[in-house]
Protein backbone atom coordinates (compact mmCIF):
# COMPACT_ATOMS: atom_id res chain seq x y z
CA UNK A 1 0.00 0.00 0.00
CA UNK A 2 2.80 2.67 0.55
CA UNK A 3 3.84 1.62 -3.20
CA UNK A 4 0.66 2.98 -4.44
CA UNK A 5 0.52 6.20 -2.21
CA UNK A 6 4.20 7.24 -3.45
CA UNK A 7 2.52 6.65 -6.89
CA UNK A 8 -0.69 9.14 -6.16
CA UNK A 9 2.13 11.17 -4.70
CA UNK A 10 4.24 11.62 -7.63
CA UNK A 11 1.61 12.29 -10.07
CA UNK A 12 -0.34 14.94 -8.10
CA UNK A 13 3.24 16.58 -7.77
CA UNK A 14 3.69 15.99 -11.72
CA UNK A 15 -0.12 17.25 -12.68
CA UNK A 16 0.87 20.50 -9.67
CA UNK A 17 4.01 21.23 -11.87
CA UNK A 18 2.42 20.90 -14.93
CA UNK A 19 -0.46 23.15 -14.01
CA UNK A 20 2.04 25.53 -12.86
CA UNK A 21 3.87 25.67 -16.04
CA UNK A 22 0.56 26.03 -18.14
CA UNK A 23 -0.18 29.21 -16.70
CA UNK A 24 -0.29 32.32 -19.15
CA UNK A 25 3.26 33.48 -20.21
CA UNK A 26 3.55 37.20 -19.07
CA UNK A 27 3.78 39.53 -21.81
CA UNK A 28 6.59 42.13 -21.58
CA UNK A 29 5.13 45.43 -22.53
CA UNK A 30 8.76 46.76 -24.37
CA UNK A 31 7.94 43.74 -26.52
CA UNK A 32 4.58 44.07 -26.79
CA UNK A 33 5.69 48.13 -27.72
CA UNK A 34 8.29 46.87 -30.21
CA UNK A 35 6.07 44.64 -32.27
CA UNK A 36 3.47 47.33 -32.25
CA UNK A 37 5.27 49.73 -33.54
CA UNK A 38 7.08 47.05 -36.14
CA UNK A 39 3.69 45.96 -37.42
CA UNK A 40 2.37 49.47 -37.57
CA UNK A 41 5.56 50.75 -39.37
CA UNK A 42 5.42 47.45 -41.95
CA UNK A 43 1.52 48.20 -42.27
CA UNK A 44 2.18 51.44 -43.55
CA UNK A 45 4.76 50.49 -46.15
CA UNK A 46 2.40 47.54 -47.18
CA UNK A 47 -0.28 50.51 -47.73
CA UNK A 48 2.46 52.95 -49.82
CA UNK A 49 3.15 49.90 -52.25
CA UNK A 50 -0.76 49.02 -52.13
CA UNK A 51 -1.01 52.79 -53.16
CA UNK A 52 1.92 52.89 -55.89
CA UNK A 53 0.22 49.52 -57.38
CA UNK A 54 -3.00 51.54 -57.64
CA UNK A 55 -0.83 54.42 -59.88
CA UNK A 56 0.34 51.92 -62.16
CA UNK A 57 -3.30 50.21 -62.76
CA UNK A 58 -4.19 53.74 -63.96
CA UNK A 59 -1.29 55.29 -65.28
CA UNK A 60 0.50 51.58 -66.94
CA UNK A 61 4.00 53.20 -65.42
CA UNK A 62 6.43 50.94 -63.56
CA UNK A 63 6.88 52.13 -59.82
CA UNK A 64 9.14 50.48 -58.02
CA UNK A 65 8.18 48.93 -54.19
CA UNK A 66 9.42 49.96 -50.94
CA UNK A 67 11.13 47.32 -48.86
CA UNK A 68 12.68 49.00 -46.30
CA UNK A 69 10.54 49.06 -43.07
CA UNK A 70 10.51 45.09 -43.86
CA UNK A 71 14.02 44.72 -43.57
CA UNK A 72 14.24 46.95 -40.24
CA UNK A 73 11.74 45.36 -38.15
CA UNK A 74 11.87 41.79 -39.54
CA UNK A 75 14.07 40.83 -36.12
CA UNK A 76 11.07 41.77 -34.54
CA UNK A 77 8.54 40.18 -36.04
CA UNK A 78 10.41 37.08 -35.95
CA UNK A 79 10.74 37.44 -32.66
CA UNK A 80 7.53 38.30 -31.36
CA UNK A 81 4.80 36.71 -33.70
CA UNK A 82 6.99 34.06 -35.47
CA UNK A 83 3.89 32.59 -36.85
CA UNK A 84 3.35 35.35 -39.52
CA UNK A 85 6.80 36.02 -40.82
CA UNK A 86 7.11 33.56 -43.56
CA UNK A 87 3.77 34.68 -45.23
CA UNK A 88 5.33 38.32 -45.18
CA UNK A 89 8.88 37.07 -45.99
CA UNK A 90 7.61 35.60 -49.15
CA UNK A 91 5.36 38.19 -49.94
CA UNK A 92 8.58 40.95 -49.93
CA UNK A 93 10.53 38.29 -51.50
CA UNK A 94 8.38 38.20 -54.86
CA UNK A 95 8.72 42.33 -54.66
CA UNK A 96 11.22 42.07 -57.72
CA UNK A 97 9.32 40.01 -59.90
CA UNK A 98 6.32 42.06 -59.63
CA UNK A 99 8.08 45.26 -60.51
CA UNK A 100 9.18 43.41 -63.52
CA UNK A 101 5.48 42.16 -64.18
CA UNK A 102 5.43 46.11 -64.48
CA UNK A 103 7.99 46.90 -66.69
CA UNK A 104 6.72 44.42 -69.20
CA UNK A 105 4.22 46.18 -71.36
CA UNK A 106 3.23 45.24 -74.77
CA UNK A 107 2.03 48.08 -77.59
CA UNK A 108 -0.01 50.58 -76.16
CA UNK A 109 0.73 50.05 -72.30
CA UNK A 110 -1.05 46.02 -72.67
CA UNK A 111 -0.17 43.42 -69.55
CA UNK A 112 -0.01 39.84 -70.95
CA UNK A 113 -2.21 37.84 -68.94
CA UNK A 114 0.88 36.29 -66.71
CA UNK A 115 1.76 39.40 -65.54
CA UNK A 116 -1.46 40.93 -64.71
CA UNK A 117 -2.01 37.59 -62.65
CA UNK A 118 1.19 38.02 -61.20
CA UNK A 119 0.66 41.38 -60.11
CA UNK A 120 -3.00 41.56 -58.95
CA UNK A 121 -1.45 37.95 -56.88
CA UNK A 122 0.61 40.52 -55.05
CA UNK A 123 -1.55 42.90 -54.51
CA UNK A 124 -4.03 40.37 -52.95
CA UNK A 125 -1.71 38.71 -50.91
CA UNK A 126 -0.46 41.67 -49.44
CA UNK A 127 -4.11 42.49 -48.44
CA UNK A 128 -3.53 39.55 -46.58
CA UNK A 129 -0.24 40.32 -45.19
CA UNK A 130 -1.59 43.36 -43.79
CA UNK A 131 -4.40 41.52 -42.28
CA UNK A 132 -2.63 38.78 -40.79
CA UNK A 133 0.30 41.29 -39.25
CA UNK A 134 -3.01 43.30 -37.83
CA UNK A 135 -4.36 40.24 -36.18
CA UNK A 136 -0.55 39.32 -34.69
CA UNK A 137 -1.36 42.31 -32.31
CA UNK A 138 -4.37 40.13 -31.13
CA UNK A 139 -2.96 37.70 -30.57
CA UNK A 140 -3.14 36.48 -26.44
CA UNK A 141 -0.84 35.51 -24.44
CA UNK A 142 0.30 31.53 -24.51
CA UNK A 143 -1.84 29.09 -22.48
CA UNK A 144 -1.92 25.07 -21.73
CA UNK A 145 0.62 23.15 -23.81
CA UNK A 146 2.55 25.80 -25.54
CA UNK A 147 2.96 27.93 -22.37
CA UNK A 148 4.33 24.72 -20.95
CA UNK A 149 7.00 24.26 -24.11
CA UNK A 150 7.83 27.73 -24.06
CA UNK A 151 8.97 27.83 -20.49
CA UNK A 152 10.54 24.52 -21.16
CA UNK A 153 12.82 26.14 -24.18
CA UNK A 154 13.51 29.11 -22.35
CA UNK A 155 15.07 27.29 -19.99
CA UNK A 156 17.23 24.66 -21.61
CA UNK A 157 20.78 25.36 -22.54
CA UNK A 158 21.43 27.78 -25.72
CA UNK A 159 23.76 26.28 -27.94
Amino acid sequence: MPFVGLVVAIAAAAAAVVGWLARPLAVDPKRRQALSGAVAAVDRELAANLELMTMFDQTRQAVVLENAEFARHRETIEQEAGGIVSTVTTLYARIPQAEAAMERRGPANSLRDEDRRLIEGWEGDAREAQRTLRRSLDARPARGWSAVTARLRSWSPRR
